[in-house]
């Protein structure tokens, strides 16, 4: 448990770091093992999203609880570098999935509040950062908020970074260290989060075409940001796009590295 207490306050310390947290998300051991030997990557996090898909499930808590905590263990005993795992909504037991993730060697996870009342998303967060003190960790919860995810087709842009400052709040006074608020790209929409939240309080995550360089995340607050599934959907990118240049009588790429 003092490895995981010391991968858990160097995960903490990351996300308060001046420097912004870049964070590739990784869906497998051999996934893990080549982003964790990446120059400058200090922490990983895995996506829910490409478990799932690895096993053939949907994203959504469809592959089995054992099954997704197996790959998340098999990942966090392949490297030297605290792991964050993706528990989506927590599959009906917030604390319990995070006691049980703590126990595959897990020191931070994201948690979804899918919009529920908020008196209910905040009873999950007391309930993981409770499971993290009870096993004698800072766990470092990414408490995420669907409010623009789950937003209706026209809704008002200023409610809805409203409510996601609201929600993200309470998760910050409920032991959150750090919020989470998926398709938030806008600029000054980031700003605001930043500024209702308070600097180094809010992590996004990085969609191709659509978001900002990291860089600029940092200068205007961002703690952290991370890939979710586009990682692993850059590696299968490039995997059907050599597959299709050999059926079309082609080679494989030249410069294909040996990394497995």
């Amino acid at each position: 448990m003092t490895d995981l207490a010391s991968h858990a306050r160097t995960l903490l310390d990351l996300h308060t770091a001046p420097e912004i947290l870049v964070l590739a998300n990784v869906w497998d051991v051999v996934s893990a093992q080549v982003v964790a030997a990446t120059d400058g990557v200090r922490a990983l996090a895995t996506a829910s999203h490409g478990i799932a898909a690895t096993f053939g499930y949907q994203d959504g808590e469809n592959i089995p609880l054992d099954l997704h905590l197996d790959m998340v263990g098999r990942i966090a005993a392949a490297v030297d570098l605290p792991v964050s795992m993706d528990i989506e909504a927590g599959y009906g037991d917030a604390g319990e999935t995070a006691r049980r993730a703590i126990e595959k060697g897990v020191v931070g996870g994201n948690l979804e509040d899918q919009m529920k009342p908020l008196d209910e998303a905040v009873a999950a967060v007391e309930a993981v950062v409770r499971a993290g003190r009870d096993a004698g960790i800072d766990f470092v919860l990414n408490a995420r908020t669907d409010a623009f995810v789950r937003a209706a087709e026209g809704a008002d842009r200023g409610e809805l970074v409203a409510e996601a400052i609201r929600r993200g709040r309470a998760f910050l006074e409920a032991g959150a260290p750090v919020v989470f608020v998926p398709r938030l790209v806008d600029r000054e929409e980031i700003a605001a989060v930043v500024e209702g939240l308070g600097p180094g309080k809010l992590t996004l995550i990085s969609v191709p075409g659509a978001s900002l360089p990291a860089r600029e995340m940092q200068e205007l607050g961002v703690a952290r940001v991370s890939t979710g599934p586009f990682t692993q959907r850059v590696a299968l990118t490039a995997l059907q796009d050599a597959a299709a240049e050999m059926v079309a009588g082609g080679v494989l790429p030249p410069g294909t590295r040996a990394l497995n």
